[in-house]
């Protein structure tokens, strides 16, 4: 059957992908190997040296782009690796304008690495487009977009950003980590660059550490092909089996993340101790709608204040936490919390984390495939 007529679930499964041909093995080997002979020089089966290439990493990388709606795949060793080849795409002088509220590990590759290159970085709410236009002049050459954003879970109009990008004839990238593309195809929208810590949900297990890339264009991926293979970031052959092995079930898991999370954030909102709980799929959401048309579901994070919105009350909560585990990270099938102002966005200054809404009380939950009912016990025994 033809790839292109398959549908999503396929896709995880099938996309890209087909027996291995030495032995039909049904998984593609762990080529752990770090070259490959020659019978003259030049004269190789297709790989000759494993940062420039190996079998199990072309097996992911055909996957996702399969299952993004690309044409080329990319993986790295990890999602910052990832997004340092596409600033390595610009040039000093160029800028870039990114989201307000971004993870704070891509806040700290943008200003404390780039920025001294001469690449200038503008960081603004992205909720209205005109906030963009407004930013865009001669030197801007990439739009950077995350949504939902992390961890305040604003939604970006994709489409509406990609009809700008065009119009100024700007790159548009969209970290599609918290999203997968079970929720949105960022491609398909007009996006030209797709990225994943894949690390997180596509892994899906928290046993790897691997970054992705995926593009439509052939000339942007022989530009990003050449940065992977001169940078040498690329993600090791067990740890490209554990990501492959990790988005044949994404499927499944994301429709059980998806569930919990809108049974906890509901749960949340309820509560007379919390403040404020953070979610697209609430209807008072301030871009539910654009979360509607541009996304299937509503996704398993959700992060929340609780009511006094102490430090003290936060770090209380999340350390009382039983089955959510005090962790970095997200995505995978365990349910995690984390305290931003202090884990993920810690680089960030604390002025600037507040004006975008991460209070020093804001706790982020990565919602797991557990029963549902043992994780709303389990907040509900934290905050009390």
């Amino acid at each position: 059957m033809s790839e292109k007529i398959l549908n999503f679930n396929s896709k995880t499964i099938h996309g890209g992908q087909e027996p291995e041909k030495a032995y039909g093995a049904v998984m593609p080997p762990i080529y752990q190997t770090s070259t490959y002979s020659q019978t003259t020089p030049g004269g190789h089966k297709g790989y000759e040296y494993s940062r420039s290439a190996n079998p199990t990493r072309t097996a992911l990388e055909k996957s996702l782009a399969s299952i993004e709606n690309g044409n080329y795949g990319l993986a790295f060793g990890s999602g910052l690796a990832a997004i340092d080849a596409v600033i390595k795409l610009l040039n000093p002088g160029d800028e870039v304008v990114s989201t307000n509220d971004l993870y704070g590990g891509s806040y700290r590759l943008f200003k404390q690495i780039f920025e001294k290159y001469g690449i200038k970085f503008h960081f603004i709410g992205m909720q209205e487009v005109s906030a963009i236009e407004a930013k865009i002049n001669e030197n801007t050459k990439l739009i950077w977009v995350e949504t939902p954003t992390n961890p305040m879970m604003n939604i970006i109009d994709i489409k509406a950003v990609a009809t700008l990008a065009q119009k100024h004839q700007i790159l548009l990238a969209v970290d599609n980590t918290f999203a997968t593309p079970y929720l949105q195809v960022p491609l398909d929208l007009g996006a030209d660059i797709v990225m994943h810590s894949a690390t997180k949900y596509l892994g899906g297990h928290s046993d790897v550490v691997v970054g992705a890339l995926v593009v439509k264009d052939k000339e942007l991926a022989d530009k990003l092909y050449f940065i992977q293979n001169a940078s040498g970031a690329v993600c090791g052959p067990m740890d490209s089996f554990l990501v492959l092995r990790g988005i044949k079930t994404l499927h499944v898991r994301m429709q059980r993340h998806c569930e919990n999370g809108k049974a906890i954030a509901e749960y949340l909102a309820n509560h007379p101790k919390i403040e404020k709980v953070y979610w697209p799929g609430f209807e008072d959401h301030a871009n539910h709608d654009i979360a509607k048309s541009q996304m299937n579901d509503f996704g398993g994070m959700i992060s929340f204040v609780p009511k006094g919105s102490s430090y003290e009350e936060a770090i209380k909560i999340v350390e009382q936490l039983r089955l959510f585990t005090l962790a970095e990270s997200l995505g995978g099938v365990e349910s995690l919390a984390g305290h931003p102002a202090s884990m993920t966005h810690a680089s960030i200054p604390k002025e600037e984390r507040e004006k975008s809404g991460v209070v020093d009380a804001l706790i982020r939950l990565s919602v797991g495939i557990e029963d549902k009912e043992d994780l709303i016990a389990d907040l509900e025994q934290a905050i009390g």
